[in-house]
């Protein structure tokens, strides 16, 4: 015996259903239909972790905050700069010339007084320039509403061009464009 499809209350067969429109079905995994999903590790089998405390949340908004972003890139600009100026003043052949005795050997006291005098020179410029780059981008951003590219380039500019600026106009464009071309490389090259 074959088996007779089921009839509907008027008497007939049913309609059949209509076929899958790949483009509804698109709708709602792409297009304007599609819900957001709410991203939850717990959910995927990660660990779940507690409610922060008021003192955890305090102490991150310390941390985001543009003043501990400055002191950070300034005490990190100190201890890189000294090093590096450490490091110039070691290898530089000119360290205790003497013009009126070219072929007198500096003493270590003199060598290790230059290498000090240059390292505290360097860390102390390489603070500020930290410093005034971290708290431009921080504030930058703040402006801005956004976390991107755009952000390094202009606060090189400002920080390029308010350290060139002392010496003139001209300066401070090329500080400006030489300081925003720097950043947006590096940016690059870490993003």
């Amino acid at each position: 015996m074959a088996a007779v499809p089921p009839s509907s209350a008027a008497g007939g067969p049913e309609p059949p259903p209509p076929p899958l429109q790949y483009s509804l079905l698109l709708q709602h995994l792409v297009g304007e239909q599609r819900r957001p999903r709410a991203w939850d590790p717990a959910a995927l089998g990660g660990i779940p972790s507690p409610p922060k405390s008021e003192e955890q949340k305090m102490v991150e908004r310390a941390m985001e905050s543009c003043a501990f972003k400055a002191a950070l890139a300034c005490v990190g600009g100190f201890v890189l700069g000294g090093a590096f100026g450490v490091f110039t003043a070691g290898i530089d052949t000119n360290v205790g010339f003497d013009p009126k005795d070219p072929y007198r050997t500096p003493t270590a006291k003199e060598v290790l007084k230059d290498m000090g005098q240059r390292g505290i020179s360097y860390a102390k410029n390489f603070a500020i320039v930290g410093a005034m780059f971290s708290c431009t981008e921080c504030v930058v951003e703040s402006y801005r509403g956004k976390s991107d590219w755009k952000n390094s380039v202009i606060s090189g500019c400002i920080t390029g061009g308010a350290i060139g600026f002392r010496a003139g106009l001209k300066a401070g464009v090329i500080g400006c464009g030489g300081f925003a071309a720097f950043s947006a490389a590096i940016d690059y090259y870490l993003r």
